[in-house]
């Protein structure tokens, strides 16, 4: 058993930092190397509360504009129309990276098996590229992730990794993983710029992928935000999600509205300088718009 925590321990310090790519060499096509050498396009959709025929046409949309990444989840309660917006997109299956995530009341071994394999019915689908769990349930963390990694192996979840994982979830993780998560997904943006967490997933290649960069709408009014937007003469959502993209982060931002999904892609042809990173960087304020799971033991 020591052998093993010591092995997994290697693992997760082994692999060095993250390689980062030419920030104004981004495009819609970019995508950065996971650490199992998968790849994950760098800007997806978020699809939380898209549900029924208009989350379906929303999905499409997006797929039309040039997205290639859909974040959903069990939680959300629409894989199925993932799956029904992918086949219906004239986009094949391959080219587009799907993520969902395990829930809460699914944690456990066999309950994580049998709810990877639902979620899978609902998107119609053999296998998802990223499979996560969604948020750091106390107690059962350690016998969901061994099912994740049978998940893993059998081919049901290209890349597994997590979401909502801080430092403390991260190193107790090592302590018994085989796989070192691919991706943890959490609250990203410059009001709550968690640099130690992303330094910590660098250096342990785990890739960090923001979501609700845009503040659930919270901060667009921000008057710094606001003048650095009139700076590069864009919206305050395209400053955000540039600002995470040059943090190397994957960014999903959510929209229903075909026009913000349009407007929301088009952050590949400006870059911010160091000194408006650097005061974007400043405006964190510990601001989460959903869920706080530093005081989750």
């Amino acid at each position: 058993m020591l052998g093993r925590v010591r092995a997994s321990r290697r693992a997760f310090i082994s692999h060095g930092r993250l390689r980062t790519h030419g920030h104004m060499a981004l495009s819609f096509r970019s995508a950065v190397s996971l650490n199992d050498g998968r790849r994950m396009p760098v800007l997806g959709l978020g699809t939380y509360g898209l549900t029924g025929r208009k989350g379906v046409q929303a999905m499409q949309d997006a797929l039309a504009v040039g997205y290639r990444l859909l974040d959903t989840a069990r939680l959300y309660a629409n894989e199925r129309e993932v799956g029904l917006a992918i086949r219906g997109s004239g986009v094949p299956r391959e080219e587009v990276f799907v993520t969902t995530k395990l829930w809460n009341r699914d944690h456990g071994y066999e309950s994580t098996i049998r709810a990877c394999e639902r979620s899978l019915r609902e998107l119609e689908m053999d296998s998802v590229d990223l499979y996560l769990i969604h948020w750091p349930v106390p107690g059962r963390r350690r016998e969901t992730w061994k099912a994740m990694e049978v998940l893993c192996r059998a081919g049901k979840a290209r890349s597994i990794g997590v979401s909502n994982y801080t430092i403390g979830h991260l190193e107790e993780l090592a302590e018994y993983a085989s796989i070192v998560p691919a991706v943890n997904q959490v609250e990203f943006h410059p009001f709550l710029y968690q640099k130690d967490l992303l330094d910590y997933c660098r250096t342990h290649r785990i890739q960090v992928e923001g979501y609700s960069p845009l503040t659930q709408g919270r901060r667009l009014d921000d008057p710094r935000l606001r003048t650095l937007a009139a700076k590069y003469r864009r919206t305050p959502a395209q400053v955000l999600i540039r600002w995470a993209l040059q943090h190397d982060l994957v960014v999903i931002p959510k929209s229903g509205r075909p026009e913000r999904i349009r407007e929301n892609s088009q952050v590949f042809d400006f870059e911010i300088a160091a000194e408006d990173m650097a005061a974007l960087d400043s405006l964190d304020q510990r601001l989460h718009t959903s869920w706080d799971p530093t005081r989750e033991a």
